[in-house]
């Protein structure tokens, strides 16, 4: 009996620690999650108030249909929730960049974005985070979303 408490223990634990998924989980529909590299976003500062901030988005399909990404975004948000910059990326200048707006079943996207902006104060960098979202659709038309927080910092 108490190895069978141990165990179901674990298996709480292992299930509460994976963390929520992105995608929805529906059979036979496509699905995506998504990775920012690097985490956090480092800022560099190339002349005066002038940063490069590179970073990747990887997107997965993990539903095991094809799909389309319709647009990447990023919302810049800075003390307490302020909304200091956005980024919309659509399907035709993601593709105006040389990247592919399929990804395969169970197949893999790596978008590489450097984006360069002037920031007025520094001290904006210890409380600056981007809410970065995919939008697609499998070949079915079903949409296929996900998204995820990110802090930045200078580098």
């Amino acid at each position: 009996m108490r190895r069978a408490a141990i165990v179901s223990l674990l298996f709480l634990t292992f299930c509460a620690s994976r963390g929520p998924t992105q995608g929805p989980a529906v059979p036979g529909q496509g699905a995506i999650q998504i990775q920012i590299a690097p985490n956090p976003i480092l800022a560099t500062r190339v002349g005066g108030e002038t940063y490069d901030f590179p970073f990747e988005v990887v997107i997965r399909e993990t539903g095991g249909r094809p799909v389309t990404i319709n647009r990447v975004s990023a919302d810049v948000r800075a003390l307490g929730g302020i909304r200091v910059g956005s980024e919309s990326y659509d399907a035709t200048k993601i593709a105006s960049l040389g990247y592919s707006t399929t990804v395969a079943p169970y197949g893999e996207l790596r978008y590489r974005f450097n984006p360069r902006r002037s920031v007025g104060d520094d001290r904006l960098f210890g409380s600056v985070s981007a809410e970065i979202r995919v939008e697609g659709r499998d070949d079915q038309g079903i949409a296929a979303t996900a998204g995820t927080t990110v802090t930045v910092r200078r580098g």
